[in-house]
């Protein structure tokens, strides 16, 4: 029997989204056999300093790769807004899943909403993005850090340690930690980060057998959407863990890229959004980002760099 291993990291929702792909390998060919080559990944490792401070959502894929070029695996499955733009030589980003329920949710076992938390509540994210949102809209609220697996999190919201957390809605589904909640509240006014709710699928360029597997995951809608929010991105210089939303929709025979980034403290935020018709849209993406650029988002984003872990933004873990 034909055997494919596929790196995954080793955290629970990582697991799920690798087992989850290993069954749909199996069943579309059933003349393979899939393993796991699971990994702890430098991202898992260091969780005493936000993401920002030791080089981003990188630290989540690079081992991953590093496997995969080693010859140690065939494919690697992400967390797609954990993907860098940059895809290292020998390797591509194949296939993107389809994509899902792209929400953020405000956690809390104590109050109902965003509006219901009181003055100088205590929110946790790891996100800059999430907290350039939130506190645009709620400036009095205190914004900590919070690092961990989706469990960690939850035990420290239940331990009192948080008002309210912000994590991703899709993960939680995967995993079913939706039902142990008292309040969930999805923010729909949060525009997400490129790629959220996909699984990206990386395979080692040079295995034609291998590219046709993967390309059986791939759901083309979504791999155009994700396209020019990663188009965007890259054209931006923004990282994945930079104060920068980019989320793009199709509707009917248009497709519709809107971004937004700013301080992480909420201040001197930008926003644009553009619509073109699907058959002229490949460059899209790069088109936002070449306006945003020459009305000033470059020195948005080095300001927000140089001010977002000082001590007077809101309080780390």
């Amino acid at each position: 029997m034909e055997k494919i291993i596929i790196a995954t990291r080793a955290s629970n929702l990582a697991l799920w989204q690798a087992y989850h792909i290993k069954e749909r390998i199996e069943n579309s060919f059933p003349e393979v056999s899939v393993e796991l080559n699971e990994i702890t990944s430098k991202g898992d490792k260091i969780l005493d300093k936000p993401l920002a401070l030791i080089g981003g959502k990188g630290h989540f894929t690079k081992e991953l790769e590093d496997e995969m070029l080693d010859g140690n695996a065939h494919l690697a499955v992400h967390s797609l807004k954990d993907v860098p733009t940059y895809i290292p030589d020998g390797l591509e980003l194949c296939a993107i899943t389809k994509r899902q329920d792209q929400s953020d949710v405000l956690l809390s076992h104590r109050y109902k909403s965003l509006d219901e938390l009181p003055k100088g509540a205590t929110v946790g994210t790891t996100s800059l993005r999430r907290r350039m949102q939130l506190l645009e809209r709620r400036p009095d609220i205190k914004v900590k850090e919070l690092r961990g697996n989706v469990n960690t999190r939850l035990r420290k919201l239940k331990d009192g340690e948080y008002d309210a957390i912000i994590l991703a809605y899709i993960g939680l589904h995967r995993l079913d930690l939706l039902k142990d909640i008292p309040y969930v509240e999805k923010l729909d006014f949060f525009i997400p980060p490129m790629g959220q709710a996909s699984l990206g699928i990386e395979i080692v360029s040079n295995n034609d057998r291998i590219r046709q597997i993967a390309m059986s995951l791939n759901d083309e809608d979504t791999f155009m959407c994700t396209k020019l929010e990663r188009d965007f991105v890259s054209a931006i210089g923004a990282g994945c863990s930079a104060p920068v939303a980019v989320n793009a929709i199709i509707s009917g025979d248009n497709i519709t890229i809107k971004a937004m980034l700013g301080y992480p403290d909420g201040r001197n935020i930008m926003h644009k959004e553009f619509t073109d018709k699907l058959s002229q849209s490949d460059t899209l993406g790069t088109k936002l980002a070449k306006e945003m650029i020459e009305e000033g988002a470059l020195d948005i984003l080095e300001k927000a760099e140089s001010i977002a872990f000082k001590d007077e933004m809101p309080q780390r873990l």
